[in-house]
């Protein structure tokens, strides 16, 4: 994996996502993991031999509003939320994009719209990685079928490596939904 004179950077693509508890608008615990795992356990010194590669999948609201009432909708409320969404989205990817250049680690970053586990794939049939890497929220077999797991369905359907990371016990919240 070491990148070498005339030898092309290893490319991994990382899916990242935001916090789903409310009010914490951040790094989900399970991207955060990854990233940081990505860093210490495969880059390690060798910042010249990868490129980090950061997909956001923004999961649409069905009505655009969240917990909002929506029944007396204008288009300008429409147009704020698509605009809130997407500095939302910046502002997760900005963090990522940071840390790399202050490591030193080649990076790309860009946001999907639609169901994550399709969007990955998606992206990892269009960009071709060497390798991609997920957070897992380590859920339970009763959670998954209500909740579904996004690094199952990648390890199912993507054609490169998978790794995906678990959270640490210690970062586990209350309600492992929680991310």
């Amino acid at each position: 994996m070491a990148g070498g004179v005339g030898s092309e950077a290893t490319r991994i693509l990382l899916g990242v996502n935001e916090s789903t508890i409310k009010g914490y608008p951040h790094a989900s615990i399970s991207s955060k993991g990854a990233f940081e795992w990505t860093l210490r356990k495969i880059i390690r010194s060798n910042t010249s031999g990868f490129k980090l590669l950061f997909l956001h999948v923004q999961v649409p609201d069905e009505d655009g509003f969240d917990d909002m009432d929506s029944i007396y909708a204008s288009p300008e409320d429409f147009q704020n939320v698509k605009r809130r969404d997407k500095i939302r989205g910046l502002h997760l990817l900005e963090n990522f994009v940071k840390r790399c250049h202050q490591v030193g680690v080649a990076c790309e970053a860009w946001i999907k719209t639609g169901d994550p586990k399709e969007e990955i794939c998606r992206e990892v049939k269009r960009v071709q990685p060497d390798l991609l890497v997920v957070g897992s929220r380590g859920l339970g077999p009763f959670q998954r079928i209500f909740v579904g797991t996004v690094s199952e369905f990648c390890v199912k359907h993507v054609e490169c490596p998978v790794v995906t990371i678990k959270r640490s016990a210690e970062e586990t919240p209350q309600d492992p939904v929680d991310d």
